[in-house]
């Protein structure tokens, strides 16, 4: 199923994976929600907008209570990323030692900024305050691996080896 084209079909698609994935959680248990979102961002890689409705009318929970609970919690997005999201950490070691340096050679090799995606969809770019890893400073995250002591060099390695994995 494609869920990135924005024709009615795909559309259509996506309101049902979203109910198979609701529906599969009893009505009205309002615990279930980190579960519920852990799911759909699963299936679809993000958050949609078109979740919020739904899950909001199945655990009888407003939409904005929903919202916070997503956007408090950084492990969900509601825009799709990358197959590798790299997380440039912005903390004050890592920008002491360099992340800076870091942020602009990303942007310089794969031509993407903070919140942008390749065209290929092969990397996705984000800044983060902090990815608790200070003595690896400088540090960039991938999918959640961290990477710390970079310098250009490594920097240019790890971006080539995920180009061919």
């Amino acid at each position: 199923m494609c869920y990135l084209n924005n024709n009615v079909s795909s559309v259509t698609n996506m309101d049902s994976g979203i109910e198979k994935i609701v529906n599969r959680y009893p009505r009205k248990i309002r615990e279930n929600l980190i579960p519920v979102l852990q799911d759909i961002q699963s299936e679809f890689g993000y958050l949609p907008e078109e979740a919020i409705p739904h899950l909001s009318e199945h655990l009888e929970l407003p939409a904005v209570k929903i919202y916070s609970v997503a956007t408090y919690y950084n492990m969900f997005h509601f825009e799709s990323r990358g197959k590798y999201h790299l997380q440039v950490c912005a903390g004050t070691g890592c920008h002491l030692e360099g992340s800076d340096g870091i942020l602009r050679e990303i942007s310089r090799i794969l031509d993407i900024g903070d919140g942008e995606m390749t065209i290929d969809r092969t990397f996705s770019l984000e800044l983060v305050p902090c990815l608790g890893a200070c003595h690896l400073s400088p540090v960039l995250g991938v999918n959640g691996v961290l990477h710390g002591q970079l310098t250009n060099r490594k920097l240019a390695e790890l971006l080539d080896h995920l180009r061919i994995t």
